[in-house]
């Protein structure tokens, strides 16, 4: 197995080229079942390479077969390698396993779109492109797969293109992608530059003797993570996200769970290494993600629409996974990275599946309303029992309610924010994760709880989904409470395997680091209780506004008009930044093409062209086509040059 990993790459791929070239003739069925069944062969062998990794001695799990040369310019040769360790096989199996549940999903869901060939070989090559991602073992491949997924996320979300408002989504993840490449590239040089490779392996030894300036260091790293603010959608670059919510709901869950916004955590992970030669860097990657932890946290407070509470809270908990990373955490930012795939996976599916029913029941009962919109829900935990107890876990195991998945790996990043030094960093992971309790609980309460607000006559339409639809959802549940206890940490009896596991990978960072401080038990018992206390409170906080008494947030909303209207708008972020940037760079264009492009780029060339003209018009009368004409300029030059040459 360990020579042949591409089988991995090649299994998606070849998915995306059969439904790409031939969907159409082999019909829907076909299609679904071809386009699944790729990616569950690909879990297989991901599982097959996994099983071999963990067979191997715990210090020198690798596996690093080389193909052939790549790309070659001068010294500089870079090989076509994949990179098997303890990272990139949790990732394998994050990618390949949440995205086979996805693709199973999907066939219900887009059942009788007439994309749906398209559909299925775009899922499959956004697989494809992201498995290349985690893989590859040098930056110029994992940059490959980097832009592979921009540009998947931008056939998927603005798949229905016909749509302006779903085009225009496409093309502002793409854009906004686009300026943290720029950053991702910069960095990429930067390590050229001072480490003469662009393996992992071979910077990673230059890492271990470095000897360069902080600021050097500090640069290598900030390049990188500018990068990782586009991907994985982190102040100031997180804008595209929500837009994201515009493609179909499966969609949403493969970027927000297993594939795309990861990408940027685990970027930071692999490269861990170099993180850790500047504090001063790593520094930034915190206090970044904390910030967007909480701001992201708050705009989901009162957002309406169900995807959009899942994409503002999405956003929130990648910042949790920086914050891991950047308070020298790195195994327990993966574990978030993984519970968190179930967790949001499930929650997007069973968002589609509630969108799937409401919809359903508005088209037989003649209501046009806004099949997303949970203000005018409620009560649905009567018509979809599956959804509602899957939809559950998941807002119970995002919460960090004690046992279940986000528990241990959220609570672990806190604690490491305090036991680091970072107290400031976890306290406010601490107010976010309130917020997270309250904000989730208030998407499940109005949903699924209390009475039917929608249109009249269409409660009884609403039905529950196909099994095609509720056995991921199942699974997902299941991943959901049971995801997290390979990482119970050794204070609540486990073996914390996990972090054992993955401890290889970042063992260098860790020895640069060298975190000296070793904080009391009473201590990480203390943060621990703190922060169930406080997800307790926020689920309690939000069953007494929308269960017992739905009438105080709108009196809330009515006293504080002014701040609610601004946190509803997302604090007009986005119209700022069309403000200063997009209407800015508008307008420049259009000087340029008024003042300079019009006037001076085509008024050279019109120009050149008029004078050719004139030039051609005057030859043109010389050119007569008669024979005595040529024949009396050619005596009449015979004369002037016989007379030239007498005068001489």
């Amino acid at each position: 197995m360990s020579q042949n990993l591409y089988i991995i790459l090649l299994l998606p791929l070849g998915g995306f080229l059969i439904n790409g070239l031939f969907g159409r003739r082999l019909g829907d069925k076909t299609v679904g079942v071809l386009g699944a069944g790729v990616i569950g062969a690909a879990f297989a062998v991901a599982i097959a390479a996994f099983v071999e990794l963990l067979g191997m001695p715990h210090d020198s799990r690798i596996i690093n077969p080389t193909y052939y040369v790549w790309l070659a310019a001068g010294e500089l040769k870079i090989p076509f390698g994949l990179l098997l360790d303890p990272l990139s096989g949790v990732m394998i199996l994050i990618v390949t396993g949440v995205s086979f549940l996805i693709h199973i999903y999907s066939i219900g869901y887009m059942h009788k779109d007439p994309g749906y060939p398209r559909y299925f070989a775009f899922l499959n090559l956004f697989v494809f492109f992201m498995l290349l991602l985690v893989l590859g073992d040098s930056y110029p491949l994992m940059f490959v797969g980097w832009e592979g997924v921009g540009l998947c996320s931008y056939l998927l979300i603005g798949f229905w293109f016909t749509d302006d408002v779903k085009a225009t989504a496409g093309k502002k993840a793409f854009i906004v992608n686009r300026i943290g490449d720029f950053g991702f590239l910069i960095g990429v040089f930067l390590i050229f530059s001072v480490f003469g490779t662009l393996t992992f392996k071979g910077v990673a030894e230059g890492a271990s003797v470095f000897n360069g300036t902080p600021a050097l260091a500090f640069w290598m790293a900030f390049g990188l993570f500018v990068g990782a603010t586009g991907k994985s959608a982190q102040i100031p670059l997180y804008v595209w996200l929500p837009d994201a919510m515009a493609g179909p709901t499966p969609v949403s869950a493969l970027i927000h769970a297993a594939t795309m916004v990861t990408a940027g955590v685990y970027m930071v992970a692999r490269n861990a290494f170099l993180f850790a030669l500047s504090p001063a860097a790593l520094g930034v990657v915190a206090w970044i993600g904390v910030l967007t932890a909480i701001f992201a946290a708050t705009i989901a407070l009162v957002q309406n629409d169900i995807k959009k509470v899942l994409a503002y809270s999405t956003v929130s908990q990648l910042g949790y996974m920086f914050v891991g990373c950047g308070v020298g955490a790195f195994s327990a930012g993966i574990s978030h990275l993984m519970t968190h795939a179930f967790f949001k996976a499930l929650l997007f599916l069973g968002a589609g599946s509630v969108i799937h029913a409401v919809h359903y029941a508005h088209a037989h009962s003649g209501y046009h309303g806004d099949p997303q919109d949970i203000r005018y829900m409620g009560g649905l935990r009567r018509r979809m029992p599956t959804t509602y107890w899957t939809f559950a876990a998941a807002c119970l195991a995002i919460a960090g309610v004690p046992g279940l998945s986000g528990f241990f790996s959220k609570d672990e990043i806190i604690w490491k924010a305090f036991a680091n030094g970072q107290p400031v960093v976890g306290v406010t992971a601490l107010i976010a994760a309130g917020l997270t309790a309250f904000y989730m609980f208030r998407l499940l309460y109005m949903t699924f709880h209390g009475e039917w607000r929608g249109g009249k006559g269409q409660f009884e339409h609403i039905p529950e989904s196909p099994k095609v639809m509720t056995l991921p959802l199942s699974i997902l549940g299941v991943l959901s409470i049971i995801g997290g206890w390979v990482a119970i940490p050794h204070i609540l009896g486990g073996g914390a395997w996990f972090e054992e596991f993955l401890k290889p990978t970042f063992h260098s960072a860790e020895v640069l680091l060298a975190h000296t401080g070793h904080p009391s038990l009473a201590a990480e018992y203390s943060v621990m209780g703190i922060s169930i206390i406080i997800a307790i409170a926020g689920i309690l906080w939000a069953r007494r506004w929308y269960v017992l008494h739905p009438e105080i947030p709108k009196r809330l909303a009515a006293r504080l008009k002014g701040l609610y209207k601004v946190v509803l708008n997302k604090y007009y972020v986005d119209e700022i930044y069309n403000f200063t940037f997009v209407q800015t760079t508008l307008a420049l264009a259009d000087g340029c093409w008024n003042y300079f492009d019009t006037p001076v780029v085509d008024g050279l060339v019109n120009g050149t062209a008029a004078v050719v003209g004139w030039c051609g018009g005057i030859l043109r009368r010389i050119q007569t086509g008669l024979i005595a004409n040529y024949a009396l300029v050619m005596a009449i030059g015979a004369a002037v040059l016989v007379g030239w040459m007498v005068w001489k």
